[in-house]
């Protein structure tokens, strides 16, 4: 395997199809012992938010394996897929906690939607992702290309859809390469702030659309979120945003021309085992529509976990309002949704503490406006 770049760079299709390097196989060893690790959770069951890692022990082995994956999502490809997981012989509550249990040494958890879960299934229950509020992960539909709200977006394949269901990513930062080559006019527009909507995903405290800019300043580390559909929300739902600009509304479009370019995407297929890791600053994703498979147990089905991880890169200011926390290796990110619990919130400071991690107490806005 290539070594690790010591930062992301841009790249492109072809840059991704030439050096395999970001993908990585679990060798016997390594899968041995998730299945040990397993076993002894099993064997002594916790809820998921109590759990420490010596709840799910790993050996060195299986332990380096994840930790060699999280550090390429950290270099030149902001991602990683990882390969190898038993998950066919592991009944989906064995691949809930053997998720989880990994994710203990990944990362602190974040919550991911209204309902404050922190692992997600992502699978077709009916959803409408174009609905106010719609979410894409419960639904089978194209979804725009974003990035999730975290460090780091952790996906377990345990089931394929019959067709479809195809891993879009592209890099930001080719992104913005492409926006300077063909409208450098429009990269300061892409610099300063959109309004977005939560999706109903916020504290109650919060106001339910934040600022953001697309993409961060020269001279700043480079960052990057957008999610068009959340704009578009934010537009049509709250009069007190302002109206976006012709030049947003060009940005945009571009963007949109841009990122499903041959020239900018790559397409996977996610396998039945497959851990695709990506680092949500410097990569966007998306998936193609999917048909399923008629028995429910057959049906496309992943665990998604929202990760803030210890070597994350610090933010620039504008970011702040969205992740609350912009100091390299934070706690920070997720959607709070309306159900935090006091167990969610000793987790966070156990995990944070395990890894090292600085980890902010959350102050709601009504507190602050107090103060």
């Amino acid at each position: 395997m290539n070594e690790i770049h010591a930062a992301p760079s841009a790249w492109y299709a072809q840059d991704v199809r030439d050096d395999p390097s970001w993908v990585q196989r679990l060798s016997a060893e390594e899968i041995d012992g998730f299945d040990q690790a397993l076993a002894h959770a099993r064997s002594h069951s916790k809820p998921l938010l109590a759990m420490q890692q010596q709840d799910f022990p790993l050996p060195e082995a299986a332990r380096k394996a994840l930790q060699r994956a999280l550090a390429t999502t950290q270099g030149r490809w902001g991602m990683c897929l990882l390969k190898g997981f038993p998950v066919h012989r592991w009944s989906e509550a064995d691949c809930r906690l053997a998720y989880w249990g990994m994710g203990l040494y990944m990362g602190v958890g974040r919550t991911q939607n209204k309902a404050s879960e922190i692992i997600n299934d992502v699978r077709d229950a009916g959803g409408d992702y174009k609905s106010k509020g719609g979410r894409g992960y419960n639904t089978n539909a194209q979804l725009d290309f974003h990035q999730d709200s975290c460090d780091v977006v952790a996906l377990l394949c345990r089931r394929t859809a019959k067709s479809g269901g195809t891993s879009k990513v592209i890099s930001s930062m080719a992104l913005r390469e492409q926006v300077l080559a063909r409208r450098p006019d429009l990269i300061p527009v892409l610099e300063a702030d959109f309004h977005h909507s939560y999706q109903g995903t916020q504290d109650p405290s919060q106001a339910p659309f934040y600022r953001c800019p697309i993409f961060s300043r020269p001279g700043e580390v480079f960052t990057a979120r957008t999610n068009r559909k959340n704009t578009v929300a934010a537009q049509r739902d709250f009069d007190e945003v302002p109206r976006l600009t012709p030049a947003q509304t060009e940005a945009l479009d571009l963007l949109d021309e841009l990122m499903p370019s041959e020239q900018l995407c790559y397409s996977m297929e996610l396998e039945q085992g497959d851990l695709q890791l990506l680092n949500n600053y410097v990569t966007l994703h998306s998936r193609t529509h999917f048909e399923d498979h008629e028995h429910p147990d057959d049906k496309r089905h992943l665990f998604r976990l929202w990760l803030a991880v210890p070597g994350s890169q610090p933010l620039p200011a504008a970011f702040e309002e969205y992740f609350y926390d912009i100091r390299p290796g934070s706690v920070r990110g997720g959607v709070r949704g309306s159900a935090i619990t006091d167990e969610f919130l000793a987790y966070e400071r156990r995990q944070a503490d395990a890894l090292g991690m600085v980890c902010k107490p959350w102050v709601a806005v009504r507190e602050t406006a107090a103060a």
